[in-house]
């Protein structure tokens, strides 16, 4: 193969015959462009730009079977690209090869209202999805920060605000339709709401960021728009206290439909950037699904569990426009908190861990972030245990760069450590790689041997989640 390796070694692979097979098939849907290609080789990370050698703009799944069939012929790898949200690496090019750019892809192809479930392309977004949704009373509930493809979406198995409810999208997926390494095309399931069929494929490919299967179709679970929906914030005085009252709120089974902790430096980022008007002290952001009369009562038990905590006033909001700069206040925060630091760049991170070990955690993280003299905002899914750091860091600061290395490093070992995991939805990608044999063991060789079982030749997405 021509070209210069960004990272590793690049295949023995014929990227010249490949480029020639796909131009003449593509033609203008065929990027060799720097810009485009750049585009295509780096998102929201701080992981460095690794450009694919072409990009290609798949309209449909015969489109894909295509790409894959020259690019297995030829031995080129093939990274599929949503909307370029991903947060560890997971569409960067570190081998080159041809990025798949599926954003057209993007229609809703079937929605049956009756079964609560429709089916749609990957390069559909999720509030697209909720646009055309609208008027059957249903909504999609995943809901990462980003308006992510639904595609990307199932590669990382993303989660988001309302995932202590309503479950990730490893529960929310019935069936795909996906490309295999060898250009065949396969359904992993049916618009059943259950099966003992054989092995469950739908739960391998949801989370393999492309590495075992190009996804071209995803039948969702659909959810009844709520008859009432209401919430608000709720301030306490220390992060522990605002942790032990999510605990309690938890374990006590109340349906929180979500459940949000902002540190007081996120809710001061947040305050100047979405003009909220805030204490900046540890805060939370609550919303309850329901019916009146429950949607009230859960409330309520809220407010009392808030009050032994020391937390409060609970401020109750039910009018949606107000809901809705808070809720849009949360899914800015990333950009909020590069306004802490101007001009240096924001490092997302996030572990998740069993709930009982919540209010540990982060204290101890917020603990290092002050012996390393860091800026670094936390905020969380912290209903599921989950929650982030934004750390601003200067990247031409060699020292500084190696402190927030330390953090990281030391924020995934304590998790690991509690029975927690490396990444709670953000994903592997080739970020987090080093860290899934400490987590898992020898479940990261079953992972290689199914990787080289459904791609032998190495070709889908090479190098993330594990290096073969």
């Amino acid at each position: 193969m021509t070209g210069t390796a960004q990272w590793g070694v690049r295949q023995a692979g014929d990227l010249g015959a490949a480029l020639a097979a796909l131009s003449g098939r593509f033609h203008n849907r065929l990027s060799t462009a720097q810009a485009v290609r750049k585009q295509h080789g780096h998102t929201t990370t701080w992981h460095d730009n690794m450009p694919p050698d072409a990009v290609v703009f798949a309209q449909s799944t015969e489109d894909v079977v295509e790409v894959v069939k020259i690019c297995a012929e030829h031995r080129v790898p093939i990274i599929p690209f949503g909307t370029g949200t991903s947060l560890e690496g997971q569409v960067n090019a570190p081998y080159g090869g041809i990025s798949i750019d599926l954003s057209q892809m993007d229609q809703v192809l079937d929605v049956h209202a009756e079964d609560l479930d429709c089916v749609v392309q990957p390069g559909v977004t999720r509030k697209r999805l909720n646009e055309e949704l609208r008027a059957t009373g249903l909504f999609f509930p995943i809901d990462p920060g980003a308006d992510a493809s639904i595609g990307g979406m199932v590669g990382t198995r993303a989660s988001g605000t309302n995932a202590v409810r309503y479950g990730t999208m490893k529960d929310n997926v019935l069936a795909l339709k996906a490309v295999m390494a060898d250009g065949s095309v396969i359904h992993t399931g049916t618009r059943a709401k259950k099966s003992s069929a054989g092995y469950d494929l739908t739960r391998l490919l949801v989370g393999s960021e492309g590495t075992l299967g190009i996804v071209t179709e995803i039948t969702l679970k659909l959810h009844g728009i709520p008859e009432a929906v209401a919430g608000g914030v709720c301030p306490f005085q220390t992060l522990e206290d605002a942790c032990n009252a999510v605990i309690a709120t938890i374990q006590s089974g109340i349906p929180v439909a979500r459940i949000e902790l902002l540190d007081d430096l996120q809710v001061r980022a947040s305050n100047a950037y979405s003009k909220l008007e805030l204490s900046e002290v540890p805060t939370l952001f609550l919303e309850f699904h329901g019916t009146e009369a429950g949607v009230k009562e859960q409330s309520e038990l809220f407010g009392q569990i808030a009050e032994d905590f020391g937390g409060g006033p609970f401020e109750w909001a039910e009018d949606p426009d107000v809901r809705a700069t808070l809720w849009q206040a949360r899914h800015d925060a990333y950009f909020a908190d590069l306004y802490l630091r101007p001009g240096v760049d924001g490092v997302a991170t996030d572990v998740c861990v069993p709930i009982s070990r919540l209010a540990e955690c982060i204290l101890a993280t917020k603990a290092d972030i002050d012996r390393l003299g860091l800026v670094a905002p936390i905020v969380g899914h912290v209903g599921d245990g989950n929650f982030h750091v934004s750390v601003m860091v200067d990247m031409d600061d060699k020292a500084e760069v190696a402190r927030v290395e330390e953090f990281m490093g030391t924020l995934v070992e304590r998790a690991i450590a509690m029975d927690g995991t490396c990444t709670g939805e953000h994903g592997v990608g080739h970020g987090k790689t080093k860290y899934l044999e400490a987590e898992l063991g020898g479940a990261v060789d079953v992972m290689k041997t199914i990787k080289k079982a459904l791609d032998p030749l190495n070709i889908l997405n090479p190098g993330k989640i594990v290096r073969i």
